[in-house]
């Protein structure tokens, strides 16, 4: 059953240099959070479509090339 756990985790890369950019460009500490509550959204909800196999719908699929 957790066999599938390596396909859809792979490690993330160190971040470290990313969140000091943020820094570096203004961004606080509330607002880096922010970012990364919502990239974490988005990865959680593409892993679970991807691990029921989901497919686009065909206007999506259109709507790509």
């Amino acid at each position: 059953m957790l066999d599938d756990d390596a396909k859809l985790t792979p490690g993330a890369p160190a971040v470290a240099a990313d969140v000091q950019a943020l820094r570096e460009s203004g961004f606080g500490d509330r607002a880096i959070l922010d970012i990364a509550l919502i990239k974490a959204c988005f990865a959680f909800v593409d892993r679970v479509a991807v691990g029921l196999g989901l497919q686009l719908e065909e206007h999506w699929e259109q709507a790509q090339d």
